[in-house]
């Protein structure tokens, strides 16, 4: 593909974990499982919402939207990701990284408006109960989770279609997978536009959701401390895990994508990318089900269930 001059790219080279070549096999494993925990663990949850109709609830249904995009967002890095630790040709056509980079930023500007959803989901049930299920109808829940989706995939547009414009002078990205700034890196002319325009963007999507969670927790904890001690507890328990998922992830992204220069050390940069494009998403999951009655008495029936068959 051409892209300014008389550069042309036909393919890129992950640098990846270099400085590590002699943990190879470690690291392999290491992601392996954790790519097997993270689908294994969404599949289990989004199953288990999907089939107990007693989580047929708005929490519930945004829950299993964000397994699904836990277990796009890792599928679209990890398989190659642990391709690239057995083979030394460590290279990745220019329009596939593109594309890689594409949905991976789209999927992770979704989690971020779907993680608002959530809470305003949690803000209707909390301060407004009696009116929760005329507000949070299905047909709107079907709304808030489609609307989080569009705009998740509009986000990263103008980053996207400003980088297909920069000639590139330079093949080897220096990451462990096509994201943003290590590619931007690559070009041969001034980024500070484009450096501008994707922290400006990240910017807004992160900034205005972290205002929409905190605006409706601010709402959640006045209305909480008015409840007696009893229905308190309750309360701060549904959440908790919403909160932990919040500060996990927003936390991450805004140290990689909201600062005024394309990168820091090439080991910060991808030390960061795997907390939040590796580690959350296997957490979620997690975070949810160990902190959830509901779904914890949901899997123990299921679990039930699947070894009465196995014995008959």
């Amino acid at each position: 593909m051409h892209l300014g001059h008389s550069t042309t790219i036909t393919e890129f080279i992950i640098i990846g974990f270099s400085s590590l070549r002699e943990y190879t096999v470690l690291l392999f494993i290491m992601f392996l499982v954790v790519y097997l925990v993270t689908l294994i663990g969404n599949s289990v949850i989004f199953l288990t919402i999907k089939t107990d109709y007693q989580l047929n609830t708005p929490m519930y249904y945004f829950v299993s939207n964000l397994s699904v995009i836990d277990i796009s967002y890792t599928s679209i890095t990890m398989p190659k990701m642990l391709a690239d630790f057995m083979v030394e040709n460590k290279t990745i056509p220019f329009a596939v990284c593109i594309i890689q980079m594409y949905l991976f930023l789209s999927l992770g500007a979704t989690e971020c408006f779907l993680l608002s959803v959530m809470a305003f989901d949690r803000y209707a049930a909390i301060c407004n109960p009696l009116h929760y299920t005329t507000v949070m109808t299905k047909t709107k829940c079907i709304l808030l989770a489609a609307g989080a989706w569009l705009c998740g995939f509009l986000a990263p547009l103008p980053s996207t279609i400003l980088l297909l414009k920069l000639p590139l002078c330079g093949i080897k990205i220096q990451h462990c997978f096509c994201d943003h700034p290590p590619i931007l890196q690559l070009a041969c002319t001034d980024i500070s536009f484009n450096v501008a325009v994707g922290s400006s963007m990240s910017a807004i999507v992160i900034v205005l959701n972290c205002f929409l969670v905190g605006l409706s927790y601010v709402k959640i904890i006045t209305a909480i401390f008015k409840i007696n001690t009893g229905k308190r507890r309750k309360a701060f328990s549904t959440c908790s895990s919403h909160l932990i998922v919040v500060a996990l992830y927003f936390g991450s992204i805004t140290f990689m994508y909201i600062r005024p220069k394309v990168s820091y050390s090439f080991e910060t940069d991808t030390l960061v990318a795997v907390l939040y494009s590796v580690l959350t998403p296997m957490l979620n999951p997690i975070i949810y089900s160990l902190r959830n009655k509901e779904i914890i008495v949901s899997l123990q029936k299921n679990l039930q269930h699947m070894l009465l068959q196995t014995k008959s």
